[in-house]
């Protein structure tokens, strides 16, 4: 799977005329939503009209294309413009948390018809979780005005690690009862659609990268929460790594903590020290009320200075963690997410603190450092986007798996 950049439905100068003369290669020329003629096409590829006429009509009877107005006439009938349909079908996308599951219906486009979310934990097991899913899918399909015929795909994001391939979990740390868990085979039983899944700050990654930041190549996110976790996107490339683990920031060690035992059973992991529950028990420790990351923003919003420094301390701490990783990656662009993230200016503040001092000069020069713009949706919008760049792509298009069967 690739990335907006790594796949832009704009740049020609990747697809060959060659390429361009199959309708699913074609398909990517108007996937940027800009409207065309035939004949603009036809320039535009250096292919016959013809050919272009044949490829076209395919794509309408698919649904893929539709019909957008007509272009000036220099004399005679004025030519019919054309343009990517992104209500064709639907994708159900799916953020399953440590303690939520959010499940939309978006169109292929990325713009959300229809959305819920729900209590649940992800330790109750895949059987409950997934058939929630599944329930809670339906019924927002119904919602939308779709049918189940109308479905393109399902993309799943998970809180631990994923053999992408497979879509199968990987050891995680907080979901009882997933390892190796076949959720595609599972969700496939009752959706029989194409079903990807991946780790949840990989698809958070996406999906704010996609929408917001489509033109840094070069992107960090980093979802503090429950746990750390950051989604790497390099060159236009989401970075997975050998076996999914790329990016598992929660468990490096961080010279402060040598005496804070991690759940993973080493000392000193980031995740111990910064995490929402570990900024808690700091808390606690003091005599305070706290028990999760929502009870350190809560006291952060009310003026606790114990919580704003504990908060700006876990900055510190993330901090130094990014500083190694911006001069291992040098990105662009790092955006702080999760439910502890996007609402911790103090802890963005830590980070802040520590990155610029800490980083070379070099690798901080053109480095913006920012709190998520997609909130809570960013896993939602990078599941979509996750199913899209898959059930688009010219291969995919060419076999007709989303309708119509494109005729060549």
């Amino acid at each position: 799977m690739t990335t907006a950049t790594g796949n832009d439905p704009g740049n020609t100068s990747v697809l060959e005329a060659g390429n361009l003369s199959r309708a699913g290669n074609l398909f990517q020329l108007l996937r940027d939503g800009q409207a065309r003629t035939r004949a603009e096409l036809a320039v535009t590829t250096g292919l016959a009209r013809s050919t272009v006429a044949s490829r076209i009509d395919a794509l309408i009877s698919s649904g893929l294309v539709g019909p957008a107005g007509e272009a000036s006439s220099s004399g005679g009938r004025p030519p019919s413009r054309f343009a990517f349909n992104p209500a064709a079908r639907v994708v159900l996308a799916v953020d399953v948390g440590a303690t939520h599951v959010i499940v939309a219906v978006t169109d292929l486009g990325g713009s959300i018809l229809a959305e819920r979310r729900l209590g649940q934990e992800v330790a109750d097991g895949p059987e409950v979780v997934l058939g929630r899913v599944v329930s809670a899918g339906r019924a927002l399909l119904a919602e939308a005005g779709r049918e189940l015929g109308d479905l393109a795909g399902v993309g799943i994001g998970l809180p631990g690690p994923v053999e992408h391939d497979s879509g199968k979990p990987v050891k995680p740390p907080i979901m009882p009862g997933w390892d190796g868990f076949d959720v595609v085979t599972y969700v496939q039983r009752s959706l029989p659609v194409p079903v990807l899944v991946d780790n949840d700050v990989n698809i958070m990654a996406l999906g704010e990268r996609t929408t917001y930041w489509p033109d840094h190549d070069n992107f960090l996110f980093v979802k503090v929460a429950t746990g750390i976790g950051a989604g790497i996107i390099s060159s236009g490339e989401l970075q997975r790594g050998a076996n999914g683990t790329a990016g598992d920031l929660g468990h490096v060690r961080v010279p402060r903590g040598d005496d804070v035992l991690c759940r993973c059973g080493n000392h000193g992991c980031l995740e111990a020290l910064a995490s929402g529950p570990a900024v808690a028990r700091q808390l606690q420790s003091q005599g305070l009320e706290a028990s999760t990351g929502a009870d350190v923003l809560r006291l952060v919003g009310e003026g606790n200075l114990q919580a704003i420094q504990a908060l700006r301390q876990a900055g510190r701490d993330v901090g130094d963690v990014l500083a190694t990783v911006v001069n291992l990656l040098n990105p662009s662009m790092i955006i702080i997410g999760g439910s502890v993230g996007e609402a911790g200016e103090h802890l963005v503040a830590g980070i802040r603190e520590v990155v610029y001092r800490r980083s070379l000069p070099l690798a901080t020069t053109h480095l913006r450092i920012g709190i998520s713009m997609a909130g809570d949706r960013a896993a939602i919008l990078g599941a979509s986007h996750m199913v899209t760049q898959y059930v688009l792509s010219p291969a995919v298009v060419e076999n007709g798996l989303l309708g119509n069967a494109l005729v060549g």
